[in-house]
């Protein structure tokens, strides 16, 4: 299979379940990955935010509350249609492996639970787009299902499980610089922290 019917094979699930999915995830406290995003940026407020893979649109809506210019992307046509209508904001119809953003455009790229969906052969490309769409020393923050560096199909959708070190080496290859990184959720062992959140800045 090749890598356009992989995506469009993913974004087909959520087309049918996107209700459902907004309904399963709109009441998740995502605070602790939002507010570490705006720490990290340095430019004046309010800042341009990108929301890659908005899903619905339950965090344009907060970006928007904590008085953010938030824009929306997601390659689910179901999904762009329910998060305009839900925050308000503009949200771009693409899919992650043929992005096309403008150059310089953002402060900040949130990528919450989103770019584990890329497949590695295509991850490179998908990193330097979104390097260039942030600003001088903007912020990428990614949250992904950490793994053993593997990917293939979970029932409906494809996804790529990375190690802290895998994951590091990809992104600073594109050309970003690591800050920190952390474990989800908070408080507990890391055996039940399935989530890797990472922040990075352009260099």
């Amino acid at each position: 299979m090749d890598i356009g019917q992989i995506t469009q094979a993913t974004l087909a699930h959520y087309d049918r379940s996107a209700q459902q999915f907004f309904e399963g995830t709109r009441d998740h406290d995502v605070s602790q990955n939002i507010a570490a995003l705006l720490e990290a940026i340095e430019a004046t407020p309010p800042f341009r935010i990108l929301d890659l893979g908005c899903g619905p649109g339950r965090d344009l809506k907060r970006f928007t509350e904590l008085g953010h210019i938030a824009t929306g992307l997601d390659g689910s046509a179901e999904f762009v249609r329910m998060a305009h209508e839900y925050s308000g904001c503009d949200v771009l119809h693409q899919d992650f492996v043929d992005l096309q953003l403008p150059e310089g455009a953002f402060d900040g790229i949130f990528a919450n639970a989103s770019l584990f969906h890329v497949p590695t052969a295509v991850l490179p490309d998908v990193l330097l787009r979104l390097q260039a769409a942030l600003k001088p020393g903007g912020v990428l923050f990614s949250s992904n299902p950490r793994g053993n560096n593997q990917e293939g199909w979970n029932g409906a959708r494809y996804g790529s499980y990375h190690d802290y070190d895998a994951w590091a080496a990809y992104v600073t290859a594109a050309g970003f610089a690591p800050l920190h990184h952390y474990y989800r959720p908070p408080g507990l062992p890391r055996d039940q922290q399935p989530w890797l959140a990472s922040l990075w800045r352009k260099c």
